[in-house]
């Protein structure tokens, strides 16, 4: 008994000594908040669907044997994107930067993508920094709003929202209008 009870105060001396040695944290600082920043984005993100440099390719299919499901994209579908992103809509616009990312069709009877973009900016007062948009993308509906979920560099920290309108349409190339809020210290 005597052997147990010396045991347990040793044991109690060790563990108290591991606790003061094991603090995760420094000396405490005054909360100092940073100055929000709003910043207003405007680009187009040009898509191209076929031919010989598509910017958007098909990764994976779900293996789906039933025929209820008649659409040319059907559900669980997975893309993988790479677009550029231009000043201006037409073709030969300055490209600012790309959108990399994937694209899930995850509406079973509708054309609702789920995505994941992180936008790039390669030049400008922006250059090597970006934003990510993290959201349901109903790709039918003319305008429609995603999240900015976060960023990096000058977007550190970043929330807010893009309003996107398609602006260009014809079966091999999309042209979508970016309009994006972002929030970030």
């Amino acid at each position: 008994m005597r052997g147990t009870l010396t045991l347990t105060w040793i044991l109690m001396v060790c563990l108290s000594q591991v606790a003061v040695q094991s603090q995760y944290y420094s000396e405490s600082l005054p909360y100092d908040p940073r100055p929000v920043k709003v910043t207003n984005l405007h680009f187009f993100l040009h898509e191209t669907l076929r031919g010989k440099n598509p910017t958007v390719v098909m990764v994976a299919q779900a293996n789906n044997t039933s025929n209820d499901n008649y659409s040319s994209v059907p559900f669980g579908t997975l893309y993988a994107i790479d677009d550029p992103l231009k000043i201006g809509p037409g073709d030969n616009s300055e490209v600012i930067g790309n959108a990399l990312g994937l694209g899930i069709l995850a509406g079973k009877n509708s054309t609702t993508v789920v995505m994941y973009l992180d936008f790039g900016f390669t030049t400008g007062k922006f250059k090597g920094s970006s934003i990510s948009i993290f959201s349901r993308n109903p790709l039918i509906e003319t305008e429609r709003e995603l999240s900015v979920v976060g960023g990096r560099g000058e977007f550190r920290m970043a929330e807010g929202h893009a309003r996107l309108k398609n602006y260009f349409f014809d079966g091999t190339t999309v042209i979508i209008e970016y309009n994006v809020t972002v929030i970030h210290y």
